[in-house]
C-alpha cells in the first residue's frame, strides 16, 4: 500500500482544515452547542461548496473519484476541530445509495452531494447495541409502497434531516427503504449526546417507505456502508487523538511547577510516549483498513475495520483520559476543549457497535478466513 496521499488528497485536506480555521474556530463551537439546533445551518452548504459530500465516491458511482481514504481525510481534520456535522452519517448514507446502485443512486446521489436533499441512515436499534444488523423492525406491503413500523435510535443529523434510509424486516428477509422525514407516522424525539451531538431517536408508526433494496442486495448495502462509516470515524478518532496528544504536548511545555517546566519530568515523558504509541497504532490500522476498504473480499474488509474499532476504544480513551490527567482540574470543564476530546472519544467508541462486538466480529472473520 502506498502510504503516500496524492496531490489531490493533500489539497482536500487543506481546504477542510482552512473551513475549520475559517469558520469552526472554539468560541464559535462553543456558540453551536448551545444553541437550540446545535449546528449551523449553513455549514452543510459549505462542505457541498468544498466537494466534500461527494469526495468519497468513485465516478462510476456518480461522485468526485475518489473513495474511503478521502473520507477518512476529511473526517480527521472535521475531528481535530470537533465538528458537529452529521458527517459520519451521510458517509453511510451515500455508501448505502452507492450499493444499492439502479434508479435510487440516480435519484439520491446528486442532490445529496450538492447539499440539496440531507438522507441520514436509520438503522441502529436499542436492542442492537450499536449493532446495524440486529434489525426488529417491520414493514408490510400497502400498494405500491410499503408501511414501516418499528424505533431506531441515534439517529444523527436527523432534525435536519429531508429523509432516512431505514432497514426493517419484510417477512424476516432484511430490506432497506426509503421514508421522508415529513411522513405522518413519524414521531421524532430529539437531544445531545454526551459530546454534544444533536441525534434523535425515531419512531416510525406505519411510515409510508419506498422499497429501495432487500434480500442478498439490502444486507451487503448495509456491509459495505458499516466498513465504510467504521473508516470514516477511524479518521475522526485520529483526528481528536492527535489533537488531543498535541494539545497536552504544549501544555507541559508551559506550565510551570517547582521551578521548571512539566515537560522536563521523565515519568511525564514516558507517559506522553504512550500517549504517541496509541496514536500511532491508530494511525497505522487506519491505513490497514483503508488498505481493504475497497476490497471486493467483505471478510478481509470486516477483520480490518473491527481492528481498527478495537484499537480506536482502547488507545483512543487511554490518550484523552491521560490529557485530562495532564491538565488537573481544568481538563474537565466545559471551556477548555481537553475534556470535549475524551467525551467525543467516549461516544465514538460506542457507536456502529463497541469493543466487545467488533472483537467478536473481527475473530469470527479470521476464523471464517482460516477455514
Amino acid at each position: 500500500m502506498d502510504f503516500i496521499y496524492t496531490s489531490e488528497q493533500d489539497s482536500l485536506r487543506d481546504s477542510v482544515r482552512r473551513f475549520v480555521e475559517r469558520e469552526y474556530g472554539w468560541e464559535r463551537r462553543q456558540q453551536l452547542i448551545r444553541a437550540a439546533p446545535g449546528a449551523d445551518s449553513g455549514h452543510w452548504p459549505v462542505f457541498a461548496e468544498l466537494g466534500l459530500l461527494g469526495a468519497g465516491l468513485s465516478e462510476n458511482e456518480g461522485g468526485f473519484g475518489g473513495g474511503p481514504v478521502e473520507n477518512a481525510l476529511i473526517a480527521e481534520e472535521l475531528g481535530r476541530a470537533l465538528v458537529i456535522e452529521p458527517f459520519i452519517g451521510h458517509v453511510i448514507a451515500m455508501q448505502l445509495v452507492a450499493a444499492i446502485g439502479g434508479m435510487a443512486a440516480q435519484l439520491l446521489t446528486e442532490p445529496m452531494m450538492m447539499g440539496e436533499r440531507r438522507v441520514m441512515p436509520a438503522l441502529g436499534e436499542a436492542a442492537g447495541h450499536g449493532n446495524p444488523t440486529s434489525i426488529a423492525a417491520t414493514a408490510g406491503r400497502d400498494g405500491e409502497l410499503y408501511r414501516v413500523t418499528g424505533v431506531k435510535t441515534l439517529v444523527d443529523g436527523a432534525a435536519q434531516a429531508d429523509a432516512f434510509i431505514v432497514s426493517a424486516l419484510v417477512d424476516g428477509e432484511t430490506a432497506l427503504f426509503l421514508v421522508e422525514a415529513n411522513d405522518s407516522g413519524i414521531l421524532r424525539r430529539d437531544y445531545r449526546t454526551l459530546d454534544n451531538h444533536r441525534v434523535a431517536d425515531v419512531a416510525f408508526h406505519a411510515a409510508q417507505g419506498s422499497l429501495l433494496a432487500s434480500g442478498d442486495v439490502a444486507t451487503a448495502a448495509i456491509s459495505r456502508a458499516l466498513d465504510h462509516g467504521l473508516v470514516a470515524l477511524g479518521g475522526e478518532a485520529l483526528g481528536v487523538m492527535d489533537a488531543a496528544m498535541w494539545a497536552t504536548r504544549d501544555y507541559l511545555k508551559l506550565r510551570r511547577q517547582f521551578g521548571t517546566t512539566l515537560s522536563t519530568f521523565q515519568a511525564l515523558q514516558h507517559r506522553m510516549a504512550d500517549m504517541l504509541i496509541e496514536v500511532e497504532l491508530t494511525r497505522s490500522l487506519l491505513f490497514h483498513a483503508l488498505g481493504v476498504a475497497a476490497s471486493e473480499d467483505p471478510e478481509a474488509r470486516a477483520a480490518g475495520t473491527s481492528a481498527l474499532k478495537v484499537q480506536i476504544a482502547k488507545g483512543g480513551l487511554l490518550v484523552t483520559r491521560e490529557a485530562i490527567q495532564f491538565h488537573g482540574g481544568i481538563g474537565v470543564t466545559e471551556e477548555l476543549n481537553i475534556s470535549h476530546f475524551y467525551r467525543r472519544l467516549y461516544t465514538i467508541t460506542r457507536l456502529l457497535g463497541d469493543a466487545d462486538l467488533h472483537l467478536d466480529r473481527f475473530a469470527a472473520m479470521i476464523d471464517r478466513r482460516a477455514e
